[in-house]
């Protein structure tokens, strides 16, 4: 089986997200989620956008979304550069100054 999610990508370089999930979070959830920015939109949506080192991180950040209980819309891999085009329109951006330490 071929690897083709990291084909287009630098493989020492971890792949950029967007998870989008219904319902706001607030500023204070910038640090659980290790780093991403969360980015309000007008229809009432989240966006978490940011680098994931492997598919093990992935799937902590997935965790998080179903433990504050809030429906995930989708989960989206973008390509370098796509994820600032996206901002464009946004309304609310927080960005947490502290990132997680892989070990």
């Amino acid at each position: 089986m071929s690897n083709e999610i990291n084909s287009e990508s630098d493989p020492g370089q971890p792949t950029v997200y967007q998870i989008r999930i219904k319902g706001h979070l607030g500023r204070e959830w910038t640090d659980w989620f290790w780093g991403l920015t969360i980015t309000l939109e007008d229809n009432g949506e989240t966006l978490l956008t940011g680098p994931v080192v492997d598919q093990a991180a992935l799937h902590g950040v997935l965790r998080k979304v179903r433990d504050v209980g809030m429906p995930l819309l989708s989960v989206i891999r973008v390509k370098p550069g796509q994820a600032e085009a996206a901002d464009v329109n946004e309304t609310h951006h927080y960005r947490s100054k502290k990132r997680r330490r892989h070990t």
